[in-house]
């Protein structure tokens, strides 16, 4: 896995990094929270895995839809994991809004802006 070391993005600071991909991805986001964890990144990620098998209701999903933007508020770059080249919908605007909010966006594996 690659992403920017912690003084790249951070100037010798700690790095806070949020996690996005669809939540059908557990295991690899699991592995991915690890990682960044391990090279010293503070790591903000989705605590709540719909896709599978966590219930939630339509409200539930609204509102961790908001959370997940505010975290991405609160990073200062964005690590997408996408096995296989996948990026859903939900997915696809969080990237988006990341962008428009000048944060770095990192992939698992690279696709076409």
């Amino acid at each position: 896995m690659t992403w920017p070391t912690a003084t790249t993005v951070t100037a010798g600071r700690l790095s806070v990094v949020t996690i996005c991909g669809s939540t059908r991805f557990r295991a690899e986001m699991a592995e991915v929270n690890r990682e960044l964890t391990l090279a010293g990144h503070i790591v903000l990620a989705p605590g709540v895995f719909a896709h599978d098998g966590d219930e939630i209701t339509d409200a539930d999903k609204a509102k961790l839809d908001r959370l997940h933007l505010a975290k991405i508020d609160l990073a200062w770059w964005v690590y997408v994991v996408n096995p296989g080249g996948y990026v859903g919908d939900s997915t696809r605007r969080e990237i988006e809004y990341a962008r428009t909010t000048g944060k770095p966006v990192w992939f698992l594996v690279e696709v076409a802006s």
